[in-house]
């Protein structure tokens, strides 16, 4: 039995179809493109919270890949900055919003009225900081935020300051610090009524060690699917485990992305199904560059970061990818593979055959398109991979 949103996407690809037809080529194209561009645009919303001084503020940096410094980042002291609801947008995907939300912890501190404050309901989940213990405020939040129906997860914050403390002891052993930290947050919270607590420790500084790669895990499987994806795209790419899954949630996509060319190649306009699919790869391929931080902007940062020159970083990259896309370089690759030259024989036959050419010429672009896709991806998530192992090698 077919779903309602099955439905739901043939109707809107029909209409879609419709409009094209009646459309010269760079309409149709511009149409395409705005189309794609609208299929990331669900809206998240994460609420960051916690006491003054707790790292709630470097954390939204973190998470959409800013420092403390940089243009558009949240204020972060040793003394709370926040005293109303501030949002931060992506800087790549502005549909996902990060909150700084006022410090709890005052003596009057009254979970419920917070929430009010904050306005609840806008929340898609929340993260709930400490930077030592967790204490009673914090437990009172949860139970609140639980009660309301809506996910939170508890981060334990600035482990490289107390990681960096335990390693002036004669006896450090890293890995049982780590233990003993996470097994004292959970203890204390289970002491002050959470029950089986789940906590997460954090690195502002270091948002790739420790737990993100787990906090991002629980938070992906506990998200409606619509949201899963966003969340997915607009994570820092600073793991192997987090490079796999961007490539993986981009390749549940290029069926979709295969299926739109597809679509537009049963119009019977003559040079529309190679221009449609010029767009689409276009779009697409410069969608990947930018999930997994191979734009200009992101690999400007990157040098800017770690130090190194962006000739060695552009030298661990073998495909030509992130040089930026064009329909020339595009229609180069495509005749390499023999793409265009079968499209424009199958489009000569819808001229002639419209239905057969119809089912032939949608086969084609659908061929066509996800073929490309898939090697321009695979290509794109190694370079990845090459900066990212380079990069932690020289942290080490």
């Amino acid at each position: 039995m077919l779903s309602a949103n099955y439905f739901d996407i043939t109707d809107e690809l029909m209409k879609l179809q419709e409009m094209i037809s009646t459309q010269d080529i760079p309409s149709a194209t511009n149409t395409i493109k705005e189309y794609l561009k609208k299929q990331d645009l669900v809206e998240l919303n994460i609420g960051v919270t916690g006491e003054s001084g707790s790292g709630k503020s470097t954390f939204v940096n973190a998470f959409r890949g800013l420092g403390d410094e940089e243009e558009g980042s949240a204020k972060t002291g040793v003394v709370e900055t926040t005293t109303e609801p501030e949002v931060y947008l992506h800087p790549k995907y502005k549909n996902v919003k990060v909150w700084d939300l006022p410090g709890i912890g005052t003596p009057n501190f009254q979970a419920q009225k917070y929430l009010e404050l904050i306005e609840f309901e806008r929340y898609d989940f929340f993260i709930i900081i400490a930077s030592d213990r967790f204490r009673e405020c914090h437990t009172q939040l949860a139970k609140e935020i639980m009660r309301m129906g809506k996910r939170f997860y508890f981060i334990r914050s600035k482990m490289d300051l107390s990681i960096e403390a335990e390693k002036r002891k004669k006896n450090f052993d890293h890995k049982k610090t780590v233990d003993t930290i996470r097994k004292d947050c959970e203890n204390g919270l289970g002491k002050i009524g959470i029950e089986d607590p789940v906590v997460f420790l954090i690195s502002g500084w270091e948002l790739g060690k420790y737990d993100l790669n787990q906090l991002q895990e629980r938070m992906e499987k506990e998200l409606p699917q619509h949201k899963r994806r966003v969340l997915m795209l607009a994570v820092p790419n600073i793991t192997h485990d987090i490079n796999e899954k961007k490539k993986k949630a981009l390749e549940e996509n290029i069926a979709s992305a295969a299926f739109l060319s597809a679509c537009m190649a049963a119009i019977p306009v003559p040079g529309l199904s190679i221009a449609v699919d010029l767009a689409i790869i276009a779009i697409e391929i410069e969608k990947y560059c930018n999930v997994f931080g191979l734009d200009k902007q992101s690999l400007e940062k990157l040098c800017e970061r770690s130090g190194k020159s962006i000739e060695t970083i552009e030298s661990l990259m073998k495909s030509v990818w992130h040089k930026g896309i064009c329909t020339g370089s595009i229609l180069s690759i495509l005749r390499d593979a023999s793409f265009l030259v079968t499209e424009d024989a199958v489009e000569s036959v819808v001229r002639f055959v419209p239905l057969l050419g119809s089912v032939a010429a949608g086969a084609m672009s659908y061929w066509a398109v996800s073929t490309m896709l898939k090697r321009a991806l695979n290509d794109i998530a190694e370079d990845a991979r090459n900066v990212l192992m380079a990069l932690l090698e020289t942290e080490v």
